[in-house]
């Protein structure tokens, strides 16, 4: 694995979450957004704070800064609020991976993993929860869309 490949599957994971966003997100009423669903975390506001936070305490553990605690929804009240926050952890995901090195790739996280598979992980982490999320769109009756790696690279997203 070399730092390109990962910056390249990153651009996939950024054009997803701003796909979800603009063609999804951004239609739901507040009621909507915050609406309880019998499914996963129980509603769209809570999968992506969800979904941000834990991108966030992986990326601050990598960038060796506080690990912030587990963010509670209820404090996102609207979609402004958390795409703001989500903005600011996406930028600092970013600025780690374009100093990322083939070195600190192979670096041991843990006993339990390098940090290119932490890194994956954070990726198959934002697949699974924006699928989740896409199955609550869908309860909803909202827009969705194909997640596919290979439909970006296609340039459809």
């Amino acid at each position: 694995m070399n730092p390109e490949a990962i910056r390249r599957l990153y651009d996939y994971h950024f054009a997803a979450n701003h796909t979800l966003w603009e063609r999804c997100i951004v239609g739901l009423t507040p009621e909507e957004f915050r609406r309880k669903l019998p499914y996963s975390l129980g509603s769209v506001r809570n999968q992506i704070v969800h979904l941000m936070n834990i991108e966030d305490r992986w990326f601050s553990a990598l960038r060796g800064v506080a690990v912030p605690g587990i963010l509670n929804p209820v404090y996102f009240g609207t979609q402004a609020a958390v795409r703001a926050r989500w903005d600011t952890i996406e930028a600092n995901t970013r600025d780690y991976l374009s100093r990322l090195t083939a070195t600190e790739l192979e670096r041991p996280y843990d006993e339990h993993a390098a940090v290119w598979q932490v890194l994956f992980h954070v990726l198959n982490h934002g697949t699974d929860h924006r699928a989740q999320t896409l199955s609550m769109l869908a309860q909803l009756g909202a827009k969705s869309f194909a997640q596919d790696y290979y439909l970006h690279l296609m340039g459809k997203f």
